[in-house]
């Protein structure tokens, strides 16, 4: 049985400090320090391989089996933390064919070994589990198990956890920073439904009630909440790209009402290929192939089989995000969580704070596939259109620690702040070689906000830390403020949070059709101009800000 556990050191003043430089006014719990810190307890090893071995119960709605952890010691230790929530019963933990004692506190269980773990050695444990799922209520946005049935009464199963957490439904390792190197996850069925995971199907297994035990191999690193099942009565059919990296297999496994519509709808998927292998780079895991799964909730961005379940309709559930059309020609879903392979799956994001890396560059990718099919023009006015859904409410950065998101705004607002970035720096060749390079050098690891700033900084040739710092941090967005006074003087600077907020700016006077591009900053500069305010214009499209114009006589917004 599970017993609560005391003596782990709470580091409660240092996550306020954390949370209040974020932007966030919260207060947090133990059991949010127990997920959310990378603790001595969890940083002594490091994760090699998984072996997920699973019972689904669909009639109970229940989950039975095990998970070995295969892993590398970091430093010598006798005690270890891992993670699963506390509604399922552990039956054992099995080291070196000895039981294991354990203690547990909220979502956390800790063992002890019988010797100590030395630095550098490889050593394995094994968790027997059993036990039901948290049941979403509207996956994937709360998490959980989906228990359904499709359209011939045929049961429907599929699990989606990202920010409930993988431990929600499997003992791991529950912490961003520490991606396994490979995992085998086998799932077993009752008789006649399939099981689809991330990875190969290496082998299926009849077992002697009658169920179907599936075998599939990832042998890519992958994040926890990407690990995922699909139970259903599906059928397959495949294709093929021609990509940069060789030929990918396209794997399509739809419920059999969905076959003729999905061969034809899912052509988006070749065009998000070519376009996005050309903005950031070869498909990241060629080896584990790519594949669309029809899922029973809307989608999700599960590494190498991506949930589908947008009806086979263009844009987002038939309508457009932006408000401008521009997203009515392709479906949302392919592209947006096709675009996670890149961001969220090949980089990831070291702490859930930080997960504006996976949601703002794609939610960029979409205006980038608009790029790709309709040109810069039709980008522009989708990416711009996606600005009625800005909330400005909180910092996009969580608070650190504590397994916290930051603001929904890392979505629109972040895909924004991207675009502003790429106007910035004012050579696509550059911004596409930032891009790629990025996949290239930061893929298949973790990161971190700090190191991806450093390496848009590096690679631009220009100082992007004030523009970050500003847009992630906190709420507002920029101001630029220009007053118009006697002598033919245009005086211009920011209102920011940031003191030291620089960003390039650009203006056009109404007798004029060039751009001119000014370098405000938190104090006044001024040059000199002919004309009235309202000869000013601002361009507020390809930079998010604010901006406002005063003179003498008058004020014009």
């Amino acid at each position: 049985m599970k017993k609560a556990l005391l003596g782990i050191i709470c580091f409660f003043s240092f996550l306020t400090v954390l949370a209040q430089q974020s932007g966030h006014d919260q207060t947090f719990t133990r059991a949010d320090t127990l997920r959310g810190m990378l603790s001595p307890l969890r940083s002594c090893y490091d994760i090699n391989y998984y072996h997920l071995d699973i019972r689904v119960d669909i009639g109970n709605t229940s989950i039975s089996g095990s998970n070995l952890f295969r892993f590398t010691a970091t430093e010598d230790f006798k005690r270890l933390q891992f993670d699963l929530f506390d509604n399922y019963e552990i039956e054992k933990i099995l080291y070196k064919n000895q039981s294991l004692e354990f203690t547990a506190e909220y979502d956390a269980v800790f063992i002890e070994f019988p010797e100590t773990i030395k630095k550098g050695s490889i050593d394995e444990f094994q968790v027997f589990y059993s036990g039901s799922p948290v049941i979403a209520r509207r996956a994937p946005w709360d998490g959980g198990f989906v228990f359904s049935e499709d359209d011939n009464k045929a049961p429907w199963v599929g699990v989606a956890c990202q920010g409930l957490g993988a431990s929600s439904w499997w003992p791991n390792k529950d912490h961003q920073s520490d991606e396994v190197d490979s995992i085998l996850i086998s799932v077993t069925v009752p008789r006649g439904l399939q099981d689809v995971s991330n990875g190969r199907l290496r082998s299926k297994e009849a077992m002697a009630d009658g169920a179907t035990r599936f075998n599939w191999f990832v042998s890519y690193p992958i994040n926890n909440y990407d690990v995922t099942l699909y139970i259903g009565d599906f059928t397959h059919f495949s294709d093929e790209f021609k990509g940069a990296n060789g030929l990918l297999i396209l794997d399509y496994y739809v419920l059999r009402e969905n076959l003729a519509k999905a061969k034809t709808h899912f052509e988006d998927v070749k065009r998000m290929l070519s376009c996005f292998e050309d903005w950031f780079g070869p498909y990241p895991f060629y080896r584990d192939g790519y594949k669309l799964v029809d899922a029973p909730y809307l989608g999700m961005e599960h590494q190498s089989a991506i949930a589908y379940g947008n009806g086979y309709k263009k844009g987002y559930e038939g309508k457009d995000l932006s408000g401008t059309g521009k997203g009515l020609t392709w479906d949302f879903i392919i592209v947006h969580e096709s675009g996670h392979e890149w961001f969220g799956n090949n980089i990831t994001a070291k702490d859930i704070a930080d997960m504006w890396i996976h949601e703002a560059f794609t939610s960029y990718s979409e205006s980038l596939f608009v790029e790709c099919n309709a040109g810069k023009n039709a980008a522009l006015q989708y990416i711009v259109g996606l600005r009625k859904n800005i909330r400005n409410d909180k910092a996009i950065v969580g608070p650190y620690n504590v397994n916290k998101e930051g603001s929904g705004d890392m979505y629109y607002k972040g895909s924004n702040v991207l675009h502003s970035i790429r106007t910035i720096i004012g050579n696509d060749e550059t911004w596409k070689a930032i891009l790629r390079g990025l996949n290239r050098d930061l893929g298949l690891k973790t990161t971190t906000t700090a190191e991806i700033i450093s390496y848009i900084n590096t690679h631009s040739g220009k100082n992007f830390s004030n523009v970050f710092e500003q847009y992630l941090q906190h709420k507002n967005i920029p101001e630029l403020k220009l007053k118009v006074t006697s002598g033919n003087q245009l005086t211009y600077w920011w209102e920011a949070d940031v003191k030291s907020f620089d960003m390039p700016a650009r203006i056009q006077f109404s007798n004029d059709n060039n751009w001119i591009e000014i370098y405000p900053t938190t104090s006044p500069k001024t040059i000199k101009f002919k004309g009235k305010a309202s000869d000013i214009k601002v361009d507020k499209e390809n930079f998010y800000i604010k901006s406002s114009i005063t003179s003498s006589k008058k004020t014009a917004l």
